[in-house]
């Protein structure tokens, strides 16, 4: 128990700058992602196993509580896989970049690569759950 104890006050306390934040949110958007794909194995089940239920779930996921709850699934997506891409290429092919300065750039390039493909995709998204949860933007 005691090594959980030093593992998570580890992670909270090191002070990394860039690095570090990279390390932590490619934890936490991972565990975003696991937990999302556990849910979606879930509810398709109930398709073969409780075909009524699988429709009222359905219809939850329609909620605005979700709706958001996916806009920040998708930033979980994008940043995992482009930070995983990012310490993959260091890993393979520069692993002489793993400097501190190089590393800090790189984890800010790839949260910026991540924002820039985020951001339409969110806001395409939150335009959807207000005009079909809302009825706002017309028609």
């Amino acid at each position: 128990m005691s090594s959980i104890k030093t593992t998570l006050t580890g992670y909270a306390g090191y002070r990394g700058r860039e690095g570090h934040w990279a390390f932590l949110l490619h934890r936490v958007t991972g565990l975003g992602v696991l937990l999302f794909l556990a849910i979606h194995i879930v509810d398709t089940s109930f398709v073969y196993f409780a075909p009524e239920l699988y429709d009222e779930v359905i219809n939850l996921y329609r909620s605005t509580v979700f709706g958001i709850g996916e806009i920040g699934l998708v930033f979980c997506l994008f940043f995992h896989g482009v930070n995983g891409l990012r310490i993959a290429y260091l890993d393979k092919f520069a692993s002489q970049n793993w400097t501190i300065e190089k590393t800090r750039r790189s984890a800010q390039i790839a949260l910026a690569v991540t924002l820039v493909m985020w951001v339409p995709a969110a806001g395409w998204m939150a335009y959807n759950i207000l005009h079909h949860n809302y009825g706002l933007f017309g028609g």
